[in-house]
């Protein structure tokens, strides 16, 4: 009897009670960085076609969560092999930047050429910002640093229904802190898958 599946399951229980006991959220698409729940008043304004785009989402007590729960890490699956630009799931950006830097262009690509490879599979994209600045610029400085991103992947051959595009802000910081070294590391893009084949 193959008890692989049991001791998979057992695994990912006791993370997610440990998980719980800490009070830390993480996302299962994206090895380097975690991202800690914000505790803000609930509700956000949307923009765009279709309503693909949310600004200013917000969570808290009774307010839902605009991201879908991504699907759990399979090391065998292309999409969570760190090694790999379809691994990497995090696009960095420059100090009040929305231009994709030119050492992101591989990791657009590949996640490009897979949305178009599985008709089935959608992304959205989390956009956030560092906390210099108000939280109105920054809500906006993250939808434009998740359009650019989405830009590239409609270009490169995704659709455009596949896409959904959503900015955090400062939000959600990826690292704590008051210096350059937390500051790069919250000027993101993550790539969070919500279906993939």
């Amino acid at each position: 009897m193959d008890l692989r599946p049991f001791r998979i399951a057992l695994i990912f229980v006791s993370a997610a009670a440990l998980a719980a006991c800490e009070g830390t959220v993480g996302t299962v698409d994206d090895p380097v960085t975690t991202t800690p729940p914000a505790t803000t008043a609930s509700g956000a304004s949307t923009s765009g076609a279709g309503g693909d785009t949310v600004s200013g989402a917000q969570t808290g007590a009774g307010a839902e969560d605009a991201t879908t729960t991504t699907a759990i890490a399979d090391p065998r699956h292309p999409l969570d092999d760190p090694s790999t630009p379809l691994g990497t799931h995090t696009i960095y950006f420059e100090f009040d930047s929305s231009d994709v830097p030119d050492s992101a262009q591989p990791v657009i690509e590949a996640h490009a050429r897979y949305l178009s490879e599985h008709a089935g599979a959608s992304v959205t994209l989390e956009g956030h910002a560092d906390e210099r600045g108000s939280r109105e610029y920054n809500i906006a400085l993250g939808e434009k640093r998740t359009l650019a991103v989405r830009r590239l992947m409609s270009l490169l051959g995704a659709t455009g229904p596949q896409i959904r595009t959503i900015s955090y802000g400062e939000e959600r910081p990826a690292q704590a802190g008051f210096d350059e070294s937390a500051w790069r590391l919250n000027r993101r893009v993550e790539i969070v898958y919500r279906t993939r084949e």
